[in-house]
């Protein structure tokens, strides 16, 4: 009797991304698996699983035709730059890059012109893949990328290219026609580089993180493996009828790993090309979204539209919320507009891929009150599975769990980078002890919870004491007729630094800096949250709080315009 040959990787198979675009075509080939929307026509286009998965293979046999070279272990393959928006496109991108055995470079369309250039020429991009909104900022940087990208490609719903300086330059679809919609994948090692994100540069120039086909699946299975710990009465347990719309920018940090746990899942995606709050309230009304994933100042504005309860919301029960802390208050101003709608916390940065930390209901907690739960709910959370996370003090050891003791979140994990891109010095500025140190301060509570504190560069220092910006922040955003607060430091010739609140208020509100100051005295001084000393000095109420490229607060921008938001304080005060 003749036996089979196994390959000699059979036992030990690779943790490939292959395994997961394939797996929905295989069970579900009919069934719709990808919806686009596109923000500024609002027309729709619906694949089945097997129509995206056939154009993710003449994808990947156009980047074979266009001499894309793949890597191995240690050394990494092409880097294919993508200057995109939440579209079809790019989600085929997403597979066929790093499933060919290249590297994929979501750019961040929203870093200064400057520090797109940089990632470009750092990373070394061959290809750059760019959708038909970005072509003025591609021409406006062209003549200082092309000397490293060799070939532009073109991505647009309407047939053609424009007429434009820009030499090598191909159209998407012509190039997926002329192709085959089969494909070998070949057997990657799951050492082999993925994809390649850019930190958002505001403590310097962008750093990039590379990731592995293993980190990215084994932080995908942990994801998964950690909703089924879940024990929030209020929580909708993911699965292959999750409809979920992927508001996160597939530019920003892999979109929160929502390519991969949502494909895997063979549960739909949504795609809204770029965030719009009618686009928002369209998509979940007319596909029936689930889920979805934000930063907070997305639920800010959703309460802030005047159309909102046009809309059935019935289908949405789940809302995750990231890239900052979930103020109690905003959490409260939602479910009032939205009827069975959650939301939970978590943390994680761009060299963790990002997740590491998500806010859960521990099983012991099942039957406390909704009041107590949402405490609860918006604590930064406990470390998902198969991640360490610490908060150590300046002596290296744990905080004590008191919820007051602050330190550093330091990790360790298997999709925690080994090392930033090209930049030794960075790398050795962030890894000690066999962890990574995030320089995020933190304390951790009676119940074990996480609860960010702040930057380690965005704590105010007054005396010799710290104030925590996001305690304040939190508080702040309790309040119903705030709609945004931060808090930075501003120079104080006593103490060294005093709180500077910058807010904006809800529409039609005629609340004042002394009413804001009133209402941290008795929901924060009264209460026992904050003393009296750590009250803001100075209160700035403005028509828009800057922000950065994925929507949290931008406290750089603040400090370089510190004088602005000084003068609109102090008029505020003698008024």
């Amino acid at each position: 009797m003749k036996y089979k040959t196994y390959p000699e990787f059979s036992i030990h198979y690779p943790l490939i991304l292959t395994t997961f675009m394939k797996k929905s075509v295989r069970i579900y080939p009919d069934e719709i698996g990808v919806v686009y929307r596109n923000h500024i026509t609002g027309e729709y286009q619906r694949f089945t699983w097997l129509e995206w998965y056939k154009r993710t293979c003449r994808l990947a046999n156009t980047l074979s035709s266009l001499g894309v070279k793949p890597g191995k272990p240690g050394d990494p393959g092409d880097r294919i730059a993508t200057m995109a928006l939440n579209t079809h496109r790019h989600l085929e991108l997403y597979y066929a890059v790093p499933c060919s055995g290249a590297v994929l470079h979501p750019i961040n369309i929203r870093l200064a012109q400057d520090h797109i250039i940089y990632t470009i020429n750092h990373a070394e991009d061959k290809i750059l893949f760019f959708d038909d909104s970005f072509l003025s900022l591609v021409e406006a940087i062209y003549d200082k990328i092309k000397d490293k990208v060799e070939k532009f490609v073109y991505m647009s719903d309407k047939p053609g290219l424009p007429d434009t300086k820009i030499k090598n330059l191909y159209e998407y679809e012509a190039l997926l026609e002329q192709e085959s919609d089969k494909f070998q994948w070949p057997y990657l090692s799951e050492d082999n580089y993925a994809t390649l994100c850019y930190t958002t540069g505001t403590t310097g120039l962008p750093k990039g993180a590379m990731f592995t086909h293993r980190a990215l699946y084994l932080q995908t299975l942990h994801l998964i493996a950690h909703a089924s710990f879940i024990n929030d009465p209020s929580y909708v347990q993911l699965g292959e009828n999750t409809v979920f719309m992927m508001i996160t920018p597939l530019y920003h940090v892999h979109a929160w790993c929502a390519p991969f746990i949502y494909g895997f899942l063979s549960a739909k995606l949504v795609l809204p090309g770029t965030f719009t709050v009618d686009g928002f309230c369209d998509l979940v009304q007319t596909e029936r979204v689930t889920t979805t994933a934000v930063v907070p100042t997305i639920l800010a504005l959703l309460i802030e539209y005047k159309d909102i309860d046009k809309y059935d919301f019935s289908s949405l029960k789940y809302v995750r919320v990231g890239g900052g802390a979930l103020p109690l208050g905003l959490k409260a101003k939602v479910e009032k507009k939205i009827p069975g709608f959650s939301a939970t916390s978590g943390y994680g940065m761009t060299e963790t891929a990002p997740t590491t930390v998500r806010s859960f209901v521990k099983k012991y907690m099942r039957d406390w009150s909704k009041q107590k739960l949402d405490k609860v709910r918006v604590k930064t959370g406990l470390p998902i599975p198969g991640i360490e996370v610490e908060v150590i003090a300046e002596n290296g050891e744990p905080v004590p769990h008191d919820n007051k003791t602050l330190g550093e979140i330091v990790i360790r994990g298997p999709w925690v980078i080994e090392k930033y891109y090209k930049n030794p010095e960075k790398t050795a500025e962030v890894w000690c002890d066999g962890w990574f140190h995030t320089g995020d301060l933190a304390k951790v509570d009676e119940e074990d919870f996480i609860v960010i504190a702040d930057r380690m560069s965005d704590v105010i220092r007054s005396g010799s004491e710290m104030v925590p910006t996001v305690l304040l922040e939190n508080l702040a955003n309790m309040a119903d007729f705030i709609l945004e607060a931060t808090v930075v430091g501003v120079p104080d010739k006593v103490w060294g630094q005093k709180p500077l609140a910058i807010i904006k208020l809800v529409p039609n509100s005629n609340k004042t800096e002394n009413d804001f100051i009133e209402f941290l005295k008795s929901e924060g001084v009264d209460k026992g949250e904050i003393t009296n000393w750590m009250l803001p000095k100075l209160v700035a109420i403005v028509d828009e709080v800057p922000k950065t490229s994925v929507g949290k607060y931008n406290k750089r921008e603040i400090r370089k315009n510190l004088e602005k938001y000084l003068t609109i304080a102090k008029d505020m005060k003698q008024n």
